[in-house]
């Protein structure tokens, strides 16, 4: 199902209603469930994937659901049990649901649903109504803010910045504000300031005039000029050059430029949104943007958080992803609870955009296909605890930790008195001393790894920096060994 759609589910008697609940959630599905008595205060514009209707106490469908289902043919229509309704006037039925309830029969029936609902697309506009829900995916806290923040701003004419990482979805929040402004019907026109040559830049945003350069053969409108009456979207404004703020700046100040080789000054009604993952304040402070730019863009502030900040949004953005890349005919491809704890586990440093090329990645991999963790790339396996990779990781960190141990101790600089006791540390373990039995390595270096540390700290009187400089390491290094160890300083 779409994104942030629900099933809804008419049911009166309340033991299969809760029975229908559970199995749909199980499934992974939104839904909600409701008597027949609720459908009056039911919005029925809502992004509904599907209706279910159950077991009614009139035993036939009253006239407000009749009513109902007559002015929502779009969604798809399923009955739940052996009833007698009147379905053959509705053509958005799709099929029956018999109870006991098992999963291919379930499966199929959502599947009926999802290809009924991709032939209807030409009652989109009236299924997604509000493209804020539809396309900015997420249920957290943050993403409900940055949300209400985009309902608020959307109707006024105030400048937007958006701010966040690469990957975050700058752009849907963008497109999000745009579409649900009152210049809807006008262009959006984004223009990404970082990928376009600093000599360029200007032909692109306020176009030229023939011969203005080399190369200009004929005139050519400008990104200004094609989003009138709409929005531009500009893109990493932070990467935008010094020279080009400037004209920026007046432009938004006057709201009327010239084209380049021009004389003529063509007015402007057009929405600026900005964006950019880069530190503007900082840029200030060096002196690389302008400031008074910077407050003419940062009207109304929107920061959109990291993937790794709303990893709870992760599952709903999986069936996102996947409903948007799978062909119409297919089973949907479904990942095991143990791939998607893997998944949660991931950092995703690339954001929402690593995401959904993972997933693109994987249905196009395992089309049909219930995915588990090792259908995964090895990076994304976080909760792979096998005894044998289990063993392996001791093995590898107590290499490591041995390694680490003979580095810190054999490859330092120590003064002459430091040096004797060193050499005389030594000698105590040479070679000619060494028992059949053999020896624990690893704690005969530990102790002379804490007896060095002892001695610097006791000869710098306890000052860790001057000890660590003293054992030629770190003074984090050191530290980390003070604490480890456990020794006072």
């Amino acid at each position: 199902m779409q994104g942030l759609s629900k099933i809804l589910v008419i049911e009166d008697d309340a033991q299969v209603r809760v029975n229908l609940e559970n199995i749909l959630k199980f499934l992974g599905e939104q839904c909600e469930v409701i008597t027949l008595e609720q459908i009056e205060e039911l919005d029925w514009s809502a992004l509904w994937s599907g209706c279910v209707v159950g077991s009614l106490y009139s035993k036939k469908f009253p006239i407000q659901l009749i009513q109902k289902l007559a002015n929502a043919d779009h969604i798809p229509l399923l009955i739940a049990g052996k009833h007698s309704y009147p379905i053959e006037s509705y053509p958005q039925y799709v099929g029956n649901l018999e109870f006991p309830l098992n999963y291919p029969q379930l499966s199929k029936a959502l599947l009926n649903c999802k290809n009924f609902a991709n032939k209807k697309k030409k009652h989109q506009s009236h299924l997604y109504k509000d493209p804020l829900f539809c396309k900015f995916v997420g249920q957290s806290l943050i993403i409900q803010e940055v949300r209400h923040l985009i309902e608020q701003v959307s109707n006024t004419e105030a400048n937007v910045l958006i701010l966040g990482e690469s990957g975050t979805g700058k752009e849907v929040v963008a497109r999000s504000i745009h579409y649900n402004s009152a210049r809807r019907s006008a262009p959006f026109v984004p223009i990404n300031c970082g990928a376009i040559p600093q000599d360029l830049l200007e032909s692109e945003l306020f176009g030229h005039e023939k011969g203005a350069f080399t190369g200009a053969i004929t005139s050519r409108k400008g990104r200004f000029e094609l989003s009138e009456g709409g929005t531009l979207f500009l893109d990493e404004i932070g990467d935008m050059p010094m020279s080009m703020q400037i004209k920026l700046l007046r432009v938004l100040q006057e709201r009327s430029f010239e084209r380049v080789g021009g004389n003529t000054t063509i007015q402007v009604n057009v929405r600026i949104i900005s964006a950019t993952h880069r530190n503007l304040e900082n840029m200030i402070a060096n002196e690389s943007f302008r400031e008074d730019l910077y407050y003419r863009l940062n009207v109304f502030p929107i920061d959109v958080p990291t993937l790794r900040d709303r990893k709870e949004d992760i599952p709903l953005l999986l069936k996102e992803f996947i409903t948007r890349t799978e062909t119409t005919n297919n089973e949907p491809t479904r990942f095991t609870p143990r791939a998607m704890n893997a998944l949660i586990k991931h950092d995703w440093p690339g954001n929402v955009r690593e995401l959904s090329n993972l997933i693109e990645r994987m249905v196009i991999l395992y089309p049909n296909t219930l995915i588990d963790m090792n259908h995964l790339p090895i990076k994304y396996r976080y909760n792979d605890t096998s005894k044998f990779r289990l063993g392996q990781r001791k093995l590898i960190a107590a290499a490591e930790e041995e390694r680490n141990a003979l580095a810190d101790i054999f490859s330092k600089k120590f003064n002459s008195e430091n040096k004797n006791s060193f050499q005389d540390s030594l000698d105590k373990f040479s070679t000619s001393h060494l028992p059949p039995e053999g020896i624990n390595l690893k704690k005969i270096l530990a102790k002379l790894e804490v007896k060095m540390i002892n001695q610097a700290l006791k000869a710098q009187g306890g000052i860790v920096a001057r000890a660590a400089n003293m054992l030629g390491i770190r003074r984090t290094t050191l530290v980390e060994k003070i604490r480890k160890y456990n020794l006072q300083r």
